[in-house]
């Protein structure tokens, strides 16, 4: 199978991770797309990050209904930071069967070059790219692959915000994420 791996704090997940991936998978010839909860992106700062497990199971959630998706916590028992090719390596050990492509948003094409072996991770999984607002898109190389899908400014940032200050999420999250989030007090 081919597999669109999908990486991301997801802090939380919402409506936006959700449409790409429903596109990528549905529009592409992936066969499945597996959330790759990071528990550490290594250009990222951690003091908003709820815990791995919190925003592994909101995944879970999110996506309980889809046949095609699936949610991993591979990076977990991996060395922190987690590096992407490092990820790919284990997965492609652990299950030969499947061929592994990342799939990433048009805004982190720009700084590419600065991924740990980006350019193994180009020649040998190559990569899925959707659009963001306002981002060029050029880039040339044999493996990577553009893919056409509704440009998402949903933002995380803005999520945990909105729900700091007390306002409705409604429509930015599904409803058994949301759901949790209250029932847990996050990001308050």
């Amino acid at each position: 199978m081919k597999i669109g791996l999908f990486f991301g704090s997801f802090n939380p997940i919402h409506i936006g991770h959700l449409i790409i991936a429903n596109v990528m998978q549905d529009q592409t010839d992936l066969d499945e797309v597996w959330f790759v909860v990071s528990p550490q992106n290594p250009f990222k700062k951690q003091k908003s990050l709820l815990h791995e497990f919190d925003r592994l199971k909101m995944v879970e959630l999110a996506i309980a209904d889809h046949f095609y998706f699936r949610a991993t916590d591979v990076e977990f028992h991996m060395p922190r930071p987690s590096y992407t090719i490092d990820t790919l390596a284990y997965l492609s050990e652990k299950h030969p069967q499947h061929q592994f492509i990342v799939m990433i948003g048009g805004d982190n094409l720009t700084h590419f070059h600065k991924w740990k072996n980006h350019e193994q991770i180009l020649e040998h999984y190559g990569l899925y790219v959707y659009p963001r607002p306002g981002e060029q898109l050029v880039f040339e190389h044999s493996n990577v692959r553009f893919v056409e899908a509704p440009l998402m400014d949903i933002s995380a940032t803005f999520i945990r915000q909105t729900i700091k200050r007390g306002h409705s999420v409604k429509y930015l999250l599904p409803q058994p994420v949301e759901e949790y989030i209250k029932d847990k007090k996050l990001f308050l």
